[in-house]
């Protein structure tokens, strides 16, 4: 088996396509699905309960910004031809897309996030933590390399439990009002 070299050595930074792309919780959700396996636009559009022109627009944005590809036409059940989308797996690589961009572009990995678990339901929470911290600026950096080590070694592995449940998250630090 091929040993690939660590995740954090394959880091860069986000293009401004990439990152204009990547600000709105529509195209999270549309490269999250397609990187678990490859839609079509209709199946897109059903699974987000939106409009199939909606969804298009946006899976064009992902093209034109290199995170999504079409892949090979296929046969669909009723015959005819579809046009498969998948991810290509470079948004775990990029450091801080969203640094610097506006307060919608900011939020939208948390609201794409809300809104899947709102469509996973209660009952789908494996995994519960709530903390605040008192992080200098250094300390927090040492955190997140810390979590990026822990996650990057399960993603980069991820082909090796292809078979077990898929679960997803998030690792937010912010501010607290106030604090």
């Amino acid at each position: 088996m091929e040993r690939l070299e660590p995740a954090a050595a394959r880091r860069r930074e986000a293009t401004p396509r990439e990152a204009r792309a990547l600000g709105h919780p529509l195209r999270l959700r549309i490269l999250r699905l397609c990187g678990q396996q490859e839609l079509t636009n209709k199946q897109l559009a059903d699974r987000l309960k939106r409009d199939p022109g909606t969804v298009l627009y946006h899976v064009r944005q992902l093209a034109e910004a290199g995170l999504l590809e079409q892949a090979p036409v296929r046969t669909g059940d009723s015959g005819a031809l579809e046009k498969p989308y998948r991810s290509k797996g470079k948004t775990w690589y990029l450091d801080s897309p969203l640094a610097g961009a506006g307060p919608d572009a900011r939020f939208a990995p948390v609201e794409a996030f809300q809104e899947e678990l709102r469509d996973a339901g209660p009952d789908s929470v494996e995994l519960y933590e709530r903390f605040a911290l008192h992080l200098s600026a250094d300390d927090a950096a040492e955190l997140d390399r810390r979590i990026w080590e822990v996650l990057d070694e399960y993603v980069t592995t991820d082909d090796e439990r292809l078979d077990q449940p898929v679960l997803s998250g998030i690792f937010l630090l912010h501010r607290l009002a106030g604090g």
